[in-house]
Protein backbone atom coordinates (compact mmCIF):
# COMPACT_ATOMS: atom_id res chain seq x y z
CA UNK A 1 0.00 0.00 0.00
CA UNK A 2 1.31 3.43 -0.52
CA UNK A 3 1.72 5.84 2.01
CA UNK A 4 0.05 8.86 1.65
CA UNK A 5 2.26 12.58 2.15
CA UNK A 6 1.04 14.04 5.48
CA UNK A 7 -1.14 16.74 5.05
CA UNK A 8 0.86 19.77 6.38
CA UNK A 9 -1.03 22.02 9.08
CA UNK A 10 -2.80 25.04 7.59
CA UNK A 11 -1.65 28.25 9.65
CA UNK A 12 -4.37 31.41 9.18
CA UNK A 13 -1.13 34.01 10.30
CA UNK A 14 -3.05 36.91 12.32
CA UNK A 15 -0.81 39.45 11.88
CA UNK A 16 -1.91 42.40 14.38
CA UNK A 17 -2.68 45.75 13.41
CA UNK A 18 0.90 47.07 15.14
CA UNK A 19 2.72 44.58 12.94
CA UNK A 20 0.46 45.63 10.19
CA UNK A 21 1.22 49.52 10.30
CA UNK A 22 4.42 49.34 12.11
CA UNK A 23 6.93 46.96 11.54
CA UNK A 24 5.88 44.22 8.50
CA UNK A 25 9.24 42.58 9.33
CA UNK A 26 8.13 40.78 11.91
CA UNK A 27 4.84 39.40 9.89
CA UNK A 28 7.47 37.90 7.39
CA UNK A 29 9.65 36.65 10.24
CA UNK A 30 6.36 34.43 11.48
CA UNK A 31 5.74 33.80 8.30
CA UNK A 32 8.85 31.97 8.05
CA UNK A 33 9.53 30.72 11.51
CA UNK A 34 5.76 29.23 10.94
CA UNK A 35 6.89 27.42 7.43
CA UNK A 36 10.25 26.23 8.82
CA UNK A 37 8.37 24.26 10.95
CA UNK A 38 6.50 22.18 8.17
CA UNK A 39 3.19 24.54 8.08
CA UNK A 40 1.22 26.02 5.36
CA UNK A 41 0.73 29.86 5.51
CA UNK A 42 -1.79 31.96 4.73
CA UNK A 43 -2.31 35.79 6.23
CA UNK A 44 -6.15 36.03 5.09
CA UNK A 45 -8.21 39.24 5.11
CA UNK A 46 -8.32 40.70 8.57
CA UNK A 47 -8.87 43.54 11.24
CA UNK A 48 -8.37 44.33 14.77
CA UNK A 49 -8.78 41.67 17.21
CA UNK A 50 -10.95 44.39 19.35
CA UNK A 51 -8.73 44.76 22.17
CA UNK A 52 -8.48 48.66 22.42
CA UNK A 53 -12.76 48.72 22.55
CA UNK A 54 -12.71 45.43 24.91
CA UNK A 55 -10.59 47.26 27.15
CA UNK A 56 -12.74 50.13 27.09
CA UNK A 57 -15.75 48.67 27.64
CA UNK A 58 -17.26 48.50 24.70
CA UNK A 59 -18.60 45.35 23.71
CA UNK A 60 -20.59 46.27 20.53
CA UNK A 61 -17.82 46.95 18.94
CA UNK A 62 -15.13 44.07 20.59
CA UNK A 63 -18.14 41.88 19.27
CA UNK A 64 -18.48 43.08 15.79
CA UNK A 65 -14.51 43.17 15.53
CA UNK A 66 -14.52 39.76 16.62
CA UNK A 67 -17.14 38.10 14.88
CA UNK A 68 -14.92 39.02 11.66
CA UNK A 69 -12.00 37.39 13.12
CA UNK A 70 -14.06 34.41 13.74
CA UNK A 71 -15.07 34.17 9.96
CA UNK A 72 -11.85 34.83 8.54
CA UNK A 73 -9.87 32.54 10.18
CA UNK A 74 -12.49 29.47 10.92
CA UNK A 75 -11.37 27.44 8.43
CA UNK A 76 -7.92 26.87 9.26
CA UNK A 77 -6.04 24.43 11.68
CA UNK A 78 -4.27 26.59 13.57
CA UNK A 79 -4.49 30.48 14.13
CA UNK A 80 -0.87 32.33 15.26
CA UNK A 81 -0.34 35.36 15.88
CA UNK A 82 3.28 36.57 16.74
CA UNK A 83 1.85 38.72 19.65
CA UNK A 84 0.39 37.34 23.24
CA UNK A 85 -1.61 40.15 23.78
CA UNK A 86 -3.62 39.75 20.54
CA UNK A 87 -3.40 35.74 20.57
CA UNK A 88 -4.69 36.64 24.43
CA UNK A 89 -7.49 38.36 23.00
CA UNK A 90 -8.74 35.74 21.12
CA UNK A 91 -8.20 33.03 23.13
CA UNK A 92 -9.30 34.12 26.41
CA UNK A 93 -11.42 36.56 25.56
CA UNK A 94 -13.90 35.68 22.66
CA UNK A 95 -15.17 33.01 24.62
CA UNK A 96 -16.53 35.44 27.08
CA UNK A 97 -18.06 37.96 24.53
CA UNK A 98 -19.95 35.07 23.12
CA UNK A 99 -20.64 33.49 26.40
CA UNK A 100 -24.73 34.27 26.05
CA UNK A 101 -25.23 33.53 22.45
CA UNK A 102 -25.96 29.72 21.05
CA UNK A 103 -25.08 30.73 17.54
CA UNK A 104 -21.46 32.27 18.11
CA UNK A 105 -20.21 30.78 21.12
CA UNK A 106 -19.36 27.56 19.43
CA UNK A 107 -17.40 29.11 16.95
CA UNK A 108 -16.02 31.39 19.28
CA UNK A 109 -14.54 28.39 21.33
CA UNK A 110 -13.54 26.62 18.68
CA UNK A 111 -11.54 29.28 17.60
CA UNK A 112 -10.07 30.14 20.68
CA UNK A 113 -8.89 26.53 20.83
CA UNK A 114 -6.60 26.69 17.67
CA UNK A 115 -5.24 30.25 18.70
CA UNK A 116 -1.45 30.38 19.69
CA UNK A 117 1.09 33.12 19.89
CA UNK A 118 3.78 32.32 18.00
CA UNK A 119 6.72 30.68 20.09
CA UNK A 120 4.31 28.80 22.11
CA UNK A 121 2.79 27.59 18.72
CA UNK A 122 6.50 26.77 17.25
CA UNK A 123 7.34 24.94 20.71
CA UNK A 124 4.54 23.53 22.26
CA UNK A 125 2.76 22.74 18.85
CA UNK A 126 5.03 22.44 16.50
CA UNK A 127 8.06 20.58 18.97
CA UNK A 128 10.24 22.85 17.10
CA UNK A 129 13.57 22.53 19.67
CA UNK A 130 15.91 24.79 17.94
CA UNK A 131 15.99 27.42 14.95
CA UNK A 132 18.88 27.94 11.97
CA UNK A 133 19.87 31.34 13.07
CA UNK A 134 22.81 33.42 14.43
CA UNK A 135 22.79 36.64 15.93
CA UNK A 136 26.31 38.07 17.45
CA UNK A 137 25.80 39.76 20.86
CA UNK A 138 24.37 40.08 24.13
CA UNK A 139 20.75 40.56 24.61
CA UNK A 140 17.62 40.65 27.20
CA UNK A 141 14.14 39.34 27.21
CA UNK A 142 11.07 41.27 28.66
CA UNK A 143 7.62 38.82 29.54
CA UNK A 144 5.31 40.94 28.07
CA UNK A 145 2.28 40.33 30.30
CA UNK A 146 -0.49 38.95 28.35
CA UNK A 147 1.33 36.31 26.60
CA UNK A 148 2.88 35.66 30.14
CA UNK A 149 0.14 35.77 32.53
CA UNK A 150 -2.99 34.71 29.84
CA UNK A 151 -0.79 31.92 27.96
CA UNK A 152 2.25 31.17 29.88
CA UNK A 153 4.55 32.13 27.41
CA UNK A 154 8.10 32.16 29.66
CA UNK A 155 10.14 29.58 28.92
CA UNK A 156 9.36 28.57 25.31
CA UNK A 157 10.98 31.94 23.78
CA UNK A 158 14.09 31.38 26.19
CA UNK A 159 14.57 27.48 24.68
CA UNK A 160 14.60 28.73 20.43
CA UNK A 161 16.57 31.93 21.96
CA UNK A 162 19.26 29.14 23.33
CA UNK A 163 20.18 27.32 19.49
CA UNK A 164 20.50 30.88 18.13
CA UNK A 165 24.33 30.59 17.49
CA UNK A 166 26.35 33.66 18.69
CA UNK A 167 23.32 35.11 20.73
CA UNK A 168 24.10 35.44 25.03
CA UNK A 169 20.88 35.95 26.63
CA UNK A 170 21.10 37.83 29.77
CA UNK A 171 18.60 38.28 32.29
CA UNK A 172 17.24 41.70 33.41
CA UNK A 173 16.18 41.84 37.00
CA UNK A 174 12.08 41.69 36.82
CA UNK A 175 12.07 40.21 33.13
CA UNK A 176 8.18 39.22 34.38
CA UNK A 177 7.30 43.04 35.31
CA UNK A 178 4.71 45.20 33.31
CA UNK A 179 6.52 47.92 30.83
CA UNK A 180 3.85 50.42 31.71
CA UNK A 181 2.36 50.21 27.90
CA UNK A 182 -1.01 47.82 28.19
CA UNK A 183 -2.41 49.46 25.39
CA UNK A 184 -5.03 51.93 26.61
CA UNK A 185 -3.48 52.02 29.94
CA UNK A 186 -0.50 54.35 28.53
CA UNK A 187 -3.22 56.71 27.11
CA UNK A 188 -5.65 56.31 30.28
CA UNK A 189 -3.04 56.62 33.13
CA UNK A 190 -0.03 58.28 31.59
CA UNK A 191 1.72 59.27 34.80
CA UNK A 192 1.55 55.96 35.79
CA UNK A 193 2.51 54.27 32.94
CA UNK A 194 5.97 56.80 32.45
CA UNK A 195 7.04 55.76 36.03
CA UNK A 196 6.08 51.88 35.26
CA UNK A 197 8.29 52.08 31.94
CA UNK A 198 11.28 54.07 33.87
CA UNK A 199 11.89 51.53 36.40
CA UNK A 200 11.79 48.67 33.42
CA UNK A 201 14.05 50.91 31.29
CA UNK A 202 16.39 50.92 33.86
CA UNK A 203 16.44 47.29 34.84
CA UNK A 204 16.80 46.87 30.86
CA UNK A 205 20.23 48.87 30.98
CA UNK A 206 21.39 48.20 34.15
CA UNK A 207 21.28 44.12 31.86
CA UNK A 208 24.54 45.31 29.95
CA UNK A 209 22.85 43.98 27.11
CA UNK A 210 22.71 46.07 23.72
CA UNK A 211 19.44 44.38 22.39
CA UNK A 212 15.66 44.04 24.01
CA UNK A 213 13.79 41.43 22.76
CA UNK A 214 10.53 40.74 23.37
CA UNK A 215 7.31 39.10 21.79
CA UNK A 216 4.77 42.11 21.41
CA UNK A 217 5.23 45.47 19.55
CA UNK A 218 3.85 46.88 21.74
CA UNK A 219 5.50 46.61 24.84
CA UNK A 220 8.77 46.81 21.94
CA UNK A 221 7.82 49.97 20.93
CA UNK A 222 7.02 51.87 24.49
CA UNK A 223 10.03 50.53 25.91
CA UNK A 224 12.13 50.98 22.87
CA UNK A 225 10.86 55.20 22.90
CA UNK A 226 11.41 55.41 26.46
CA UNK A 227 15.34 53.73 25.64
CA UNK A 228 15.84 56.67 22.91
CA UNK A 229 14.29 59.51 24.91
CA UNK A 230 16.85 58.89 27.92
CA UNK A 231 19.63 58.95 25.02
CA UNK A 232 20.47 55.01 26.27
CA UNK A 233 22.36 53.10 23.25
CA UNK A 234 19.80 49.71 23.59
CA UNK A 235 18.36 48.42 20.48
CA UNK A 236 15.24 46.73 20.38
CA UNK A 237 13.83 44.00 18.21
CA UNK A 238 10.96 41.21 18.17
CA UNK A 239 11.74 37.82 19.08
CA UNK A 240 10.68 36.40 15.55
CA UNK A 241 13.04 38.52 13.91
CA UNK A 242 15.63 36.95 15.53
CA UNK A 243 14.72 33.63 15.17
CA UNK A 244 14.50 34.02 11.91
CA UNK A 245 17.41 35.47 11.23
CA UNK A 246 15.75 38.06 10.16
CA UNK A 247 17.79 41.50 11.94
CA UNK A 248 18.81 42.88 8.28
CA UNK A 249 15.90 46.16 9.40
CA UNK A 250 16.49 48.70 11.58
CA UNK A 251 15.56 48.38 15.11
CA UNK A 252 12.32 49.85 16.70
CA UNK A 253 12.67 53.01 16.49
CA UNK A 254 15.64 53.86 14.28
CA UNK A 255 14.82 55.55 11.19
CA UNK A 256 13.65 52.66 8.56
Amino acid sequence: MTMQPRKKPRVGLFATCLVDLMRPSVGFAAAKLIEDAGCVVEVPAQTCCGQPAYNSGDRATSRDLAEQIIDAFSGFDYVVAPSGSCAGMIKAHFPELFADDPNWSPRANALAAKTFELVSFLVDVMFVSNVDARFDGRVTYHDSCAGLRELGVQAQPRKLLASVKGLDLVEMAEPDVCCGFGGTFAVKYGEISGAIVEKKAANIVESGAPTLLAGDLGCLMNMAGKLSRDGRPVSARHVAEVLAGMTDAPAIGEAQ
